[in-house]
């Protein structure tokens, strides 16, 4: 019923751009908290970073001073602005979202996020 659509990858070379985005539906309210994931072959999934449905962000140190989360409530979608992308930036990003409360919001904890896209392929060439 949650469906989670994202969109905007593609290849770029080390130092481009690009801007990931994912439009949520089937809910009646925007999610409380949203997620950019990503997973590189053989490694496991990493947080890259969050937004809650007021404006506060959290990023993994790896992408911090590059990147910038941010959502339109009314569109119900989230986007992620990747700036001075890295090879090691290569992978599959997922977008995440949860749509009820948590007592603690740890953030990036994968396990907090029950609603997930299929995920969209960045590829940073050297």
């Amino acid at each position: 019923q949650v469906q989670l659509v994202e969109s905007g990858g593609g290849s770029v070379q080390s130092g481009g751009s690009l801007r990931l985005s994912c439009a949520a539906s089937g809910y009646t309210s925007s999610p409380l908290y949203m997620a950019w994931f990503r997973q590189a072959p053989g490694l496991e999934r990493e947080g890259v970073a969050a937004i809650n449905r007021y404006g506060d962000t959290a990023y993994a140190d790896s992408v911090k001073g590059r990147f910038t989360i941010s959502r339109e409530n009314a569109k119900n979608t989230l986007y992620l602005q990747m700036n001075s992308l890295k090879a090691e930036d290569t992978a599959i990003y997922y977008c995440a979202a949860r749509y009820t409360r948590l007592l603690v919001w740890w953030t990036l904890r994968s396990d907090d996020y029950v609603s997930w896209g299929q995920g969209t392929q960045v590829n940073v060439s050297s």
